[in-house]
């Protein structure tokens, strides 16, 4: 259990008794204190006292000693309070309440984040959950979202601090630090949300993150779970929504499993396939035979839509001259982009072709 959990509660008993209160560990080692000057102080001769006087106050060295919740001769906590007198023994009562609930509270958090951990890690069997979230007391079915935040370049540990400063309901929000680079944020939303609603969350912790840590990330969110077991399942596909838009949608750093469409379909194409569909569809010449300029005006026509009059006006050209250039592309794949069903094969075609390049890439 972190020091610092002890340190901030005792500050604040001290201020408020004016007496000097202490936490050490199951060496005899002060942990927290509200005089720093005893912190690192080793106080041996207490721990066996207080082992054998599990529910009585322990007076050693002017200091009143009890146990924390949980105390054993080979691990644990005592709190102390300076002095012998009734008084003292009544504040160190009172700080061993105090810091129990904190103690007990920071460990069924803890508990609980490694619980969710193991589910969206796979590391539990299903079975167990059950059992498992009704020792923690953790409600099974409620609707959770699950934002994987992955750091590009230089990982920095702050974003898990400033992850966990944004989202403190710490029994229903979960921030968990998945590895070096990749931090799953687990946040309980209502059943009603929209995507809309999930996109404006990652966007907030994109902003924050680049706004004080300047910090850049991108986020994958995957679909909303109605039941604990399936958060192992969001999870993955805040993973596939990072893959699939590092090959299709390079541009966007906020990336919903909802909306990648046909891109995650075919990113689980086996490479062979990919290549037989290409080979099918450009029978006449390779797809590597259109220009970039070609390509350019493609892309261009599928997002007006198939409309010439508004893609010849993007261009910049005259509408005959886009004509003949879709007229060109007929000749060269045999495909009119005028036609829907065409239109549709020579798309999914384009992206099945980025696919094969991003796996090429990967593997260089």
């Amino acid at each position: 259990m972190s020091s610092r959990i002890f340190q901030s509660v005792i500050e604040q008993l001290a201020e408020a008794s004016k007496a000097t209160i202490g936490v050490i560990d199951a060496g005899g080692t002060v942990i927290s204190c509200s005089n720093t000057a005893l912190m690192g102080v080793t106080l041996p001769e207490t721990t066996n006292a207080i082992t054998a006087l599990r529910e009585e106050p322990v007076c050693v060295d002017n200091r009143v000693f009890l146990p924390l919740k949980g105390w054993n001769p080979t691990y644990g906590f005592a709190v102390f309070v300076e002095g012998s007198d009734e008084e003292a023994v009544a504040f160190c009562r009172m700080s061993q309440v105090t810091l129990n609930v904190t103690k007990t509270h920071y460990e069924e958090k803890h508990d609980k984040g490694t619980f969710v951990k193991n589910i969206i890690t796979d590391n539990i069997l299903p079975g167990d959950i059950y059992i498992r979230a009704k020792e923690l007391q953790f409600q099974t079915e409620l609707p959770r979202a699950v934002f994987l935040v992955r750091q590009k370049g230089r990982a920095d540990v702050a974003v898990v601090e400033l992850l966990q400063s944004m989202f403190d309901d710490q029994q229903q929000d979960f921030v968990i630090s998945v590895n070096e680079t990749d931090i799953a944020v687990v946040r309980q939303v209502s059943p009603d949300i929209t995507n809309e609603e999930l996109m404006q969350i990652a966007k907030t912790i994109e902003d924050r993150l680049k706004t004080e840590l300047f910090a850049r990330t991108t986020i994958g969110i995957g679909t909303v779970s109605e039941h604990l077991r399936e958060l192992a399942d969001s999870y993955k596909e805040a993973q596939v929504a990072i893959e699939v838009g590092k090959v299709f949608d390079t541009e966007k750093t906020i990336i919903n499993y909802k909306n990648l469409g046909i891109g995650r379909l075919i990113y689980q194409l086996p490479t062979t396939l990919c290549e037989i569909f290409l080979s099918e569809v450009f029978k006449k010449n390779s797809i590597d035979s259109l220009d970039q300029e070609t390509l350019f005006t493609i892309n261009m026509f599928f997002e007006n839509s198939l409309n010439v009059s508004e893609t010849s006006r993007k261009l910049f050209v005259h509408r005959n001259t886009l004509v003949y250039r879709l007229e060109k592309i007929k000749k060269l794949t045999g495909l009119d982009l005028r036609e829907f069903d065409d239109a549709i094969i020579f798309k999914v075609a384009l992206m099945v072709k980025k696919y094969l390049a991003s796996r090429e890439n990967r593997m260089m």
